[in-house]
């Protein structure tokens, strides 16, 4: 199957799906996007960004869930855009998916 245009599969070579769980900040994430960028680039290896801008399904009340989706769909954004990679982010029941659709690449379903 196609995944941003890259074969994937089982008899495929490995790819990586890799991020923070939770956006913190902008110079955070475009940190952490470009150090595995390079790293993926160096290894001839393809790569998505994950993170998430809202973590909705934390086990408790009090964890810090994400800037919101303004905040985070923005630095998404920067990601995509500076560093040149394809995102992916989750999304919830209640999640503004056209807004969404016009940042990322992928969307993922948190179980």
């Amino acid at each position: 199957m196609k995944l941003c245009n890259w074969e994937v599969g089982a008899t495929q070579p490995l790819f990586l799906i890799a991020g923070p769980c939770v956006i913190e900040s902008a110079t955070m994430t475009l940190k952490i996007a470009e150090t595995l960028q390079k790293i993926t680039t160096e290894l001839n290896m393809p790569f998505i960004f994950k993170a998430s801008f809202d973590k909705a399904n934390r086990s408790t009340i009090t964890s810090f869930r994400g800037l919101g989706v303004e905040t985070g769909l923005r630095i998404l954004d920067q990601v995509r855009t500076q560093i040149g990679v394809p995102v992916l982010t989750d999304v919830h029941e209640d999640s503004p998916l056209d807004e969404i659709t016009a940042v990322v690449d992928i969307l993922q379903t948190p179980a």
